[in-house]
């Protein structure tokens, strides 16, 4: 079986596990789509898009393991926000190249990924994170305590900061989300794993349109109706892989020398890890 279609029977797998259908209807039809975005809802996108699934877009989603409160999520994964699904994989425990086998020990998390496939054009699929309708996201988010999403962004965006990221090279990532305390430990966790010249860490509340703080934010949608947003700079996603330039390369180079991935996946696991057992 090709890996597209797998992925396709997995996420419908997983759609049936959690008892909830693989398309649902969008709950106000009048809603517009974000400004830039061609698709009111990811229910809009998989209807008009459906003979599309496996060739230009794909889901993947894994329920979560044991007791974890913490659900990890890459709303435009793939080619549309490169790194972020191996960084989502990575995060809940998972190898990018072998998501069936373990990258780290200890707790193996849920997740949840939309994915872009196409060669070109895949910024097409973007739906922002506040008109999320996928039936598995939201079943893993709304049984899940806590929630991180990862994202990615332009430097440039973070110009109204107090913090410059010029003195990392433009590696920045921007903690949001309603949830203040997990905030504060994953920027701790961050901290204690990379220098100042490594990674500039801006706070969500410092930067316009990146604060993730909406309450329609598939990230807030949790049982506590709070998570955390990261939002990293295509220098900071470049950095983590000794090559970026394509999925395949990204997983054969996530554990490359000099490449940040399994260090930042490790600490922000540390800060999930330390909000489980503190909140």
């Amino acid at each position: 079986m090709s890996s597209m279609k797998r992925r396709t029977v997995l996420a419908t797998l997983a759609a049936a596990a959690v008892g909830v259908p693989v398309l649902t209807t969008v709950a106000n039809r009048g809603v517009a789509a974000e400004a830039g975005d061609l698709y009111s809802s990811n229910t809009d996108l998989y209807r008009k898009l459906a003979a599309k699934e496996g060739i230009d877009w794909s889901r993947r989603s894994r329920l979560p393991a044991g007791s974890v409160r913490t659900a990890i999520l890459a709303p435009h994964g793939g080619g549309i926000e490169f790194g972020t699904s191996e960084l989502c994989l990575g995060i809940a425990g998972c190898r990018p190249d072998q998501p069936a086998s373990r990258l780290f020990q200890g707790a193996a998390y849920g997740y949840w990924m939309f994915e872009g496939l196409r060669s070109s054009d895949n910024s097409a699929l973007h739906v922002t994170s506040s008109h999320c309708d996928d039936p598995v996201a939201l079943s893993l988010v709304r049984n899940s305590a806590f929630a991180l999403s990862l994202h990615g962004c332009r430097a440039d965006q973070l110009a109204g900061s107090p913090v410059d990221p010029a003195k990392s090279g433009n590696r920045a990532v921007v903690v949001g989300g309603r949830d203040a305390q997990f905030r504060s430990t994953v920027k701790q966790a961050i901290r204690s794993a990379f220098t100042t010249t490594q990674i500039t860490i801006v706070d969500g509340s410092d930067v316009s349109g990146l604060d993730g703080g909406d309450t329609a934010n598939i990230v807030n949608r949790t049982s506590t109706s709070r998570g955390v947003q990261l939002e990293m700079t295509a220098e900071l996603r470049r950095a983590m892989f000794g090559n970026s330039s394509s999925a395949a390369q990204r997983e054969e180079t996530y554990d490359a020398s000099g490449a940040y991935f399994l260090k930042f996946c490790g600490a922000v696991r540390s800060a999930i890890r330390q909000h489980e057992l503190g909140a």
